[in-house]
Protein backbone atom coordinates (compact mmCIF):
# COMPACT_ATOMS: atom_id res chain seq x y z
CA UNK A 1 0.00 0.00 0.00
CA UNK A 2 1.40 3.27 -1.14
CA UNK A 3 2.07 5.98 1.96
CA UNK A 4 1.59 9.90 1.68
CA UNK A 5 3.22 12.00 4.31
CA UNK A 6 1.59 15.64 4.39
CA UNK A 7 4.18 18.22 6.32
CA UNK A 8 3.21 21.92 6.56
CA UNK A 9 5.97 24.45 7.87
CA UNK A 10 4.60 26.96 9.72
CA UNK A 11 6.87 30.14 10.43
CA UNK A 12 6.69 34.08 10.36
CA UNK A 13 9.34 36.03 11.20
CA UNK A 14 9.71 39.12 13.49
CA UNK A 15 10.30 41.83 10.62
CA UNK A 16 12.59 44.92 11.78
CA UNK A 17 11.76 48.44 11.48
CA UNK A 18 13.98 51.08 9.25
CA UNK A 19 16.68 51.28 11.49
CA UNK A 20 19.04 54.43 10.31
CA UNK A 21 22.53 55.01 11.71
CA UNK A 22 21.81 58.16 13.60
CA UNK A 23 19.28 55.92 16.01
CA UNK A 24 22.07 53.46 17.23
CA UNK A 25 22.49 54.31 20.70
CA UNK A 26 19.05 55.88 21.52
CA UNK A 27 16.39 53.69 20.09
CA UNK A 28 16.46 49.75 21.13
CA UNK A 29 13.07 49.02 19.99
CA UNK A 30 14.20 46.80 16.75
CA UNK A 31 10.88 45.67 15.41
CA UNK A 32 8.36 46.22 12.96
CA UNK A 33 5.30 46.30 15.48
CA UNK A 34 2.84 47.84 13.07
CA UNK A 35 3.90 45.30 10.37
CA UNK A 36 4.28 41.86 11.67
CA UNK A 37 1.10 42.63 13.44
CA UNK A 38 -0.55 43.19 10.20
CA UNK A 39 0.71 40.48 8.27
CA UNK A 40 0.30 37.76 11.36
CA UNK A 41 -3.38 38.63 11.36
CA UNK A 42 -3.90 38.78 7.36
CA UNK A 43 -2.10 35.36 7.56
CA UNK A 44 -3.82 34.04 10.58
CA UNK A 45 -7.42 34.96 8.65
CA UNK A 46 -6.65 33.68 5.05
CA UNK A 47 -4.60 30.75 6.25
CA UNK A 48 -3.91 29.37 9.81
CA UNK A 49 -7.80 29.89 10.37
CA UNK A 50 -9.50 28.03 7.64
CA UNK A 51 -6.89 26.18 6.69
CA UNK A 52 -6.76 23.91 10.88
CA UNK A 53 -10.45 23.97 10.76
CA UNK A 54 -10.18 22.18 7.27
CA UNK A 55 -8.01 19.67 8.51
CA UNK A 56 -9.61 18.93 12.44
CA UNK A 57 -13.12 18.19 10.26
CA UNK A 58 -11.35 16.09 8.18
CA UNK A 59 -9.61 14.67 10.69
CA UNK A 60 -12.82 13.56 12.27
CA UNK A 61 -15.24 12.87 9.33
CA UNK A 62 -12.33 10.34 8.12
CA UNK A 63 -11.93 9.15 11.53
CA UNK A 64 -8.72 9.73 12.06
CA UNK A 65 -7.47 8.44 8.62
CA UNK A 66 -5.56 11.63 7.71
CA UNK A 67 -2.77 12.78 9.46
CA UNK A 68 -0.12 15.27 8.92
CA UNK A 69 2.62 16.84 10.25
CA UNK A 70 3.90 20.36 11.72
CA UNK A 71 7.02 22.53 12.57
CA UNK A 72 6.02 25.24 13.92
CA UNK A 73 9.23 27.85 14.70
CA UNK A 74 9.14 29.37 17.91
CA UNK A 75 9.54 33.28 16.12
CA UNK A 76 5.26 31.95 14.83
CA UNK A 77 4.07 30.61 18.66
CA UNK A 78 5.86 34.14 20.26
CA UNK A 79 3.29 35.88 17.48
CA UNK A 80 0.15 33.97 17.81
CA UNK A 81 0.41 34.72 21.69
CA UNK A 82 1.16 38.40 21.39
CA UNK A 83 -1.37 38.88 17.58
CA UNK A 84 -3.40 35.90 16.98
CA UNK A 85 -3.62 33.88 20.31
CA UNK A 86 -7.21 32.00 18.44
CA UNK A 87 -4.53 30.26 16.18
CA UNK A 88 -2.15 29.12 19.01
CA UNK A 89 -5.47 27.72 20.31
CA UNK A 90 -6.79 26.25 16.70
CA UNK A 91 -3.18 24.00 16.55
CA UNK A 92 -3.73 22.64 20.12
CA UNK A 93 -7.00 21.26 19.24
CA UNK A 94 -5.22 19.87 16.39
CA UNK A 95 -2.49 18.32 18.58
CA UNK A 96 -5.51 16.98 20.56
CA UNK A 97 -6.77 14.50 17.71
CA UNK A 98 -3.51 12.47 17.73
CA UNK A 99 -3.87 12.36 14.60
CA UNK A 100 -0.89 15.23 14.23
CA UNK A 101 2.79 15.33 15.00
CA UNK A 102 5.03 17.98 15.47
CA UNK A 103 8.23 18.05 14.57
CA UNK A 104 11.62 19.34 16.29
CA UNK A 105 12.88 22.63 14.38
CA UNK A 106 15.40 25.59 15.42
CA UNK A 107 13.65 27.69 18.14
CA UNK A 108 14.33 30.70 15.80
CA UNK A 109 14.46 29.29 12.19
CA UNK A 110 17.96 30.29 12.46
CA UNK A 111 20.96 29.22 10.21
CA UNK A 112 22.67 28.05 13.13
CA UNK A 113 23.34 24.64 11.87
CA UNK A 114 25.96 26.14 9.57
CA UNK A 115 27.62 28.15 12.23
CA UNK A 116 28.13 25.80 14.93
CA UNK A 117 27.28 22.42 16.95
CA UNK A 118 26.78 23.58 19.76
CA UNK A 119 24.36 26.74 18.98
CA UNK A 120 22.57 24.52 16.75
CA UNK A 121 21.91 22.12 20.07
CA UNK A 122 20.76 25.33 21.63
CA UNK A 123 18.44 26.29 19.33
CA UNK A 124 16.36 23.04 19.22
CA UNK A 125 16.56 22.23 22.53
CA UNK A 126 14.88 25.66 23.16
CA UNK A 127 12.23 24.73 20.53
CA UNK A 128 11.84 21.23 21.77
CA UNK A 129 11.05 22.88 25.54
CA UNK A 130 8.23 25.00 23.71
CA UNK A 131 6.87 22.28 22.14
CA UNK A 132 6.66 20.66 25.17
CA UNK A 133 5.13 23.91 26.69
CA UNK A 134 2.75 24.47 24.55
CA UNK A 135 1.30 20.80 23.33
CA UNK A 136 2.61 18.95 25.68
CA UNK A 137 4.66 16.89 22.81
CA UNK A 138 8.57 15.55 23.19
CA UNK A 139 9.15 15.72 19.03
CA UNK A 140 11.39 12.25 18.02
CA UNK A 141 11.58 13.56 14.50
CA UNK A 142 13.34 16.99 13.13
CA UNK A 143 13.56 18.78 10.24
CA UNK A 144 15.82 21.94 9.99
CA UNK A 145 15.76 25.64 8.89
CA UNK A 146 14.62 25.36 5.08
CA UNK A 147 15.35 21.85 5.59
CA UNK A 148 19.19 22.18 5.15
CA UNK A 149 20.78 19.16 5.72
CA UNK A 150 24.37 17.82 5.41
CA UNK A 151 25.73 14.05 6.94
CA UNK A 152 27.36 16.26 9.42
CA UNK A 153 23.70 17.93 10.61
CA UNK A 154 22.68 14.08 10.68
CA UNK A 155 25.27 13.71 13.17
CA UNK A 156 23.99 16.63 15.67
CA UNK A 157 20.43 15.56 14.79
CA UNK A 158 20.73 11.68 15.82
CA UNK A 159 23.01 13.11 18.98
CA UNK A 160 20.02 14.77 20.00
CA UNK A 161 18.17 12.09 20.47
CA UNK A 162 16.30 11.94 17.19
CA UNK A 163 14.83 9.48 15.69
CA UNK A 164 14.17 10.86 11.71
CA UNK A 165 14.51 13.84 9.83
CA UNK A 166 13.40 15.25 6.55
CA UNK A 167 15.33 16.49 3.83
CA UNK A 168 14.91 17.53 0.23
CA UNK A 169 14.42 14.91 -2.43
CA UNK A 170 17.74 17.04 -4.26
CA UNK A 171 18.63 15.21 -7.98
CA UNK A 172 22.58 16.01 -7.25
CA UNK A 173 22.21 13.94 -4.27
CA UNK A 174 19.76 11.06 -5.18
CA UNK A 175 21.16 10.43 -9.00
CA UNK A 176 18.87 8.02 -10.29
CA UNK A 177 17.28 7.42 -6.85
CA UNK A 178 13.81 7.64 -5.91
CA UNK A 179 12.80 10.47 -2.60
CA UNK A 180 10.12 7.76 -2.42
CA UNK A 181 11.99 5.64 -0.11
CA UNK A 182 13.28 5.84 3.18
CA UNK A 183 16.86 6.67 3.83
CA UNK A 184 19.20 6.60 5.99
CA UNK A 185 22.15 8.67 7.06
CA UNK A 186 25.52 8.53 6.00
CA UNK A 187 27.29 8.37 9.47
CA UNK A 188 26.28 5.56 11.43
CA UNK A 189 23.14 4.56 9.22
CA UNK A 190 20.53 4.93 12.36
CA UNK A 191 19.08 8.36 11.56
CA UNK A 192 16.03 8.04 8.89
CA UNK A 193 15.75 9.97 6.57
CA UNK A 194 12.45 10.92 4.77
CA UNK A 195 12.83 13.41 1.35
CA UNK A 196 10.82 15.80 0.02
CA UNK A 197 8.77 15.12 -3.42
CA UNK A 198 9.69 18.34 -5.05
CA UNK A 199 7.73 17.67 -7.92
CA UNK A 200 4.27 16.55 -6.54
CA UNK A 201 4.75 19.04 -3.71
CA UNK A 202 5.76 21.94 -5.59
CA UNK A 203 2.70 21.43 -8.07
CA UNK A 204 0.37 22.42 -4.57
CA UNK A 205 2.35 24.96 -3.84
CA UNK A 206 3.41 26.91 -7.03
CA UNK A 207 1.75 25.74 -9.99
CA UNK A 208 -2.04 24.83 -8.72
CA UNK A 209 -2.97 28.49 -9.75
CA UNK A 210 -0.89 28.65 -12.69
CA UNK A 211 -3.40 28.85 -16.06
CA UNK A 212 -0.83 28.84 -18.37
CA UNK A 213 0.66 25.11 -16.73
CA UNK A 214 -0.81 22.47 -18.77
CA UNK A 215 -2.53 20.48 -15.94
CA UNK A 216 -4.07 23.01 -14.90
CA UNK A 217 -6.75 23.08 -13.77
CA UNK A 218 -5.47 20.42 -10.80
CA UNK A 219 -8.18 18.37 -9.02
CA UNK A 220 -8.19 16.13 -6.34
CA UNK A 221 -8.99 12.97 -8.31
CA UNK A 222 -5.95 13.92 -11.07
CA UNK A 223 -3.30 14.74 -7.95
CA UNK A 224 -4.33 11.57 -6.11
CA UNK A 225 -3.92 9.00 -9.27
CA UNK A 226 -0.05 10.90 -10.13
CA UNK A 227 0.74 9.71 -6.00
CA UNK A 228 -0.48 6.12 -6.60
CA UNK A 229 1.29 5.96 -9.83
CA UNK A 230 4.60 7.11 -8.02
CA UNK A 231 6.81 4.58 -8.09
CA UNK A 232 8.01 3.38 -4.95
CA UNK A 233 6.34 3.22 -0.68
CA UNK A 234 5.98 6.67 0.25
CA UNK A 235 5.03 10.21 -1.33
CA UNK A 236 6.61 13.43 0.80
CA UNK A 237 4.51 15.92 0.23
CA UNK A 238 6.24 18.99 2.29
CA UNK A 239 5.63 22.59 2.13
CA UNK A 240 4.89 25.95 3.54
CA UNK A 241 1.69 26.52 5.47
CA UNK A 242 0.77 29.46 3.98
CA UNK A 243 0.38 27.75 0.50
CA UNK A 244 -2.90 27.53 1.80
CA UNK A 245 -4.92 30.68 1.00
CA UNK A 246 -2.22 32.90 1.32
CA UNK A 247 0.16 32.17 -1.85
CA UNK A 248 -2.88 30.28 -3.60
CA UNK A 249 -5.63 32.07 -2.54
CA UNK A 250 -9.22 31.18 -1.94
CA UNK A 251 -10.14 31.95 -4.82
CA UNK A 252 -8.47 29.47 -6.45
CA UNK A 253 -9.89 26.81 -5.24
CA UNK A 254 -7.29 25.54 -2.79
CA UNK A 255 -9.26 24.70 0.19
CA UNK A 256 -12.00 23.02 -1.84
CA UNK A 257 -8.98 20.78 -3.44
CA UNK A 258 -7.60 20.06 0.03
CA UNK A 259 -11.07 19.30 1.27
CA UNK A 260 -11.77 16.85 -1.53
CA UNK A 261 -8.16 15.01 -1.48
CA UNK A 262 -7.90 12.87 1.59
CA UNK A 263 -11.28 10.97 0.09
CA UNK A 264 -10.06 10.92 -3.18
CA UNK A 265 -6.13 9.70 -1.97
CA UNK A 266 -7.94 7.04 0.34
CA UNK A 267 -10.13 5.49 -2.78
CA UNK A 268 -6.89 4.91 -4.60
CA UNK A 269 -5.66 2.88 -1.81
CA UNK A 270 -3.16 5.61 -0.15
CA UNK A 271 -2.80 5.45 3.47
CA UNK A 272 -1.75 8.93 5.55
CA UNK A 273 1.34 8.70 7.94
CA UNK A 274 2.91 11.14 10.34
CA UNK A 275 6.80 11.55 9.56
CA UNK A 276 7.32 9.05 12.38
CA UNK A 277 5.02 6.66 11.71
CA UNK A 278 5.99 6.70 8.29
CA UNK A 279 9.77 6.13 9.25
CA UNK A 280 8.47 2.84 11.91
CA UNK A 281 6.63 1.70 9.06
CA UNK A 282 8.75 1.70 5.97
CA UNK A 283 12.26 -0.07 5.98
CA UNK A 284 15.64 2.24 4.72
CA UNK A 285 16.19 0.71 1.56
CA UNK A 286 19.63 2.90 1.35
CA UNK A 287 22.06 5.25 2.49
CA UNK A 288 22.08 9.19 1.61
CA UNK A 289 25.65 11.01 1.27
CA UNK A 290 25.31 14.05 1.15
CA UNK A 291 28.76 16.03 2.13
CA UNK A 292 27.69 19.46 1.76
CA UNK A 293 24.77 21.53 2.91
CA UNK A 294 21.84 21.45 0.95
CA UNK A 295 18.01 23.08 1.51
CA UNK A 296 14.97 23.22 -0.69
CA UNK A 297 15.52 26.53 -2.10
CA UNK A 298 16.10 27.47 -5.71
CA UNK A 299 17.45 25.04 -8.75
CA UNK A 300 20.36 24.33 -7.05
CA UNK A 301 19.06 22.81 -3.77
CA UNK A 302 21.61 24.45 -1.87
CA UNK A 303 22.20 27.42 0.64
CA UNK A 304 23.39 30.24 -1.67
CA UNK A 305 19.96 31.96 -1.07
CA UNK A 306 21.19 32.61 2.48
CA UNK A 307 24.83 32.52 2.31
CA UNK A 308 25.79 33.30 -1.19
CA UNK A 309 26.78 36.71 -1.79
CA UNK A 310 29.38 39.13 0.53
CA UNK A 311 26.30 40.83 2.27
CA UNK A 312 25.11 38.24 3.86
CA UNK A 313 28.62 36.11 5.04
CA UNK A 314 29.05 39.27 6.75
CA UNK A 315 26.13 39.96 8.45
CA UNK A 316 26.05 35.95 9.34
CA UNK A 317 29.55 36.44 11.02
CA UNK A 318 29.06 39.88 12.63
CA UNK A 319 25.92 37.66 14.01
CA UNK A 320 27.34 34.42 15.63
CA UNK A 321 30.76 36.41 16.58
CA UNK A 322 28.31 38.16 19.23
CA UNK A 323 27.14 34.86 20.61
CA UNK A 324 29.73 34.25 23.51
CA UNK A 325 28.63 37.74 25.03
CA UNK A 326 25.09 36.94 24.49
CA UNK A 327 25.46 33.83 26.62
CA UNK A 328 27.50 35.19 28.97
CA UNK A 329 25.01 38.29 29.96
CA UNK A 330 22.33 35.71 30.96
CA UNK A 331 19.98 38.46 29.88
CA UNK A 332 16.48 37.66 29.18
CA UNK A 333 16.30 41.18 26.78
CA UNK A 334 19.05 40.39 25.01
CA UNK A 335 18.65 36.57 24.42
CA UNK A 336 15.15 37.83 22.61
CA UNK A 337 16.26 40.24 20.57
CA UNK A 338 19.20 37.19 19.51
CA UNK A 339 16.66 34.79 18.69
CA UNK A 340 14.76 37.23 16.53
CA UNK A 341 17.86 38.56 14.53
CA UNK A 342 18.81 34.82 13.79
CA UNK A 343 15.48 34.16 11.87
CA UNK A 344 16.93 32.84 8.39
CA UNK A 345 14.48 35.76 6.82
CA UNK A 346 16.60 38.31 7.59
CA UNK A 347 19.74 36.72 5.47
CA UNK A 348 17.13 35.76 2.68
CA UNK A 349 16.39 39.40 1.90
CA UNK A 350 20.00 40.00 1.21
CA UNK A 351 19.97 37.91 -1.81
CA UNK A 352 21.02 38.83 -5.38
CA UNK A 353 20.76 35.61 -6.93
CA UNK A 354 17.83 36.68 -9.37
CA UNK A 355 18.76 34.29 -12.42
CA UNK A 356 16.80 31.55 -11.41
CA UNK A 357 14.22 31.81 -8.80
CA UNK A 358 14.16 35.84 -8.72
CA UNK A 359 10.40 35.98 -8.59
CA UNK A 360 10.33 34.01 -5.26
CA UNK A 361 13.12 36.14 -3.56
CA UNK A 362 11.51 39.49 -4.43
CA UNK A 363 7.86 38.29 -3.22
CA UNK A 364 8.97 37.70 -0.13
CA UNK A 365 11.40 40.99 0.37
CA UNK A 366 9.82 43.81 1.73
CA UNK A 367 13.31 46.12 0.78
CA UNK A 368 13.73 47.46 -2.17
CA UNK A 369 17.35 45.98 -2.78
CA UNK A 370 20.01 43.76 -0.86
CA UNK A 371 22.09 46.35 -0.27
CA UNK A 372 18.80 48.04 1.61
CA UNK A 373 18.31 44.64 3.38
CA UNK A 374 21.58 44.48 4.63
CA UNK A 375 22.53 47.96 5.56
CA UNK A 376 19.49 48.34 8.05
CA UNK A 377 19.80 44.61 9.76
CA UNK A 378 23.67 45.66 10.15
CA UNK A 379 22.38 49.22 11.94
CA UNK A 380 20.85 46.77 14.20
CA UNK A 381 22.89 44.73 15.15
CA UNK A 382 25.93 47.58 15.57
CA UNK A 383 23.19 48.89 18.12
CA UNK A 384 22.62 45.70 19.87
CA UNK A 385 26.31 45.14 20.00
CA UNK A 386 26.66 48.59 21.63
CA UNK A 387 24.02 47.97 23.95
CA UNK A 388 26.27 44.00 24.82
CA UNK A 389 29.16 45.62 25.38
CA UNK A 390 27.75 47.89 27.97
CA UNK A 391 27.08 44.71 30.01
Amino acid sequence: MKTVCFYFQVHQPWRLKTYRFFQMGNDHNYLDDFTNRAIMQKVARECYLPMNALLLSLIEENKGKVKCSFSITGSAVEQFKVYAPEVLESFKRLAETGCVEFLGETYSHSLSSLYSVDEFKQEVKLHSAMLKEEFGVKPTAFRNTELIYSDEIAKAVEDMGFKTMLAEGAKHILGWKSPNFVYSDAVDNKLRLLLRNYKLSDDIAFRFSNEGWPEWPLTADKFAQWVAEENGDIVNLFMDYETFGEHQKAATGIFDFMKALPAALLNKGVEFATVSEASKRLQPVAVLHCPYAMSWADEERDVTAWLGNDLQNEAFSKLYALAPKVKKAKNKDFEYVWHFMQNSDHFYYMATKWFSDGDVHSYFNPYGSAYEAFINYMNVLADFEIELNKL
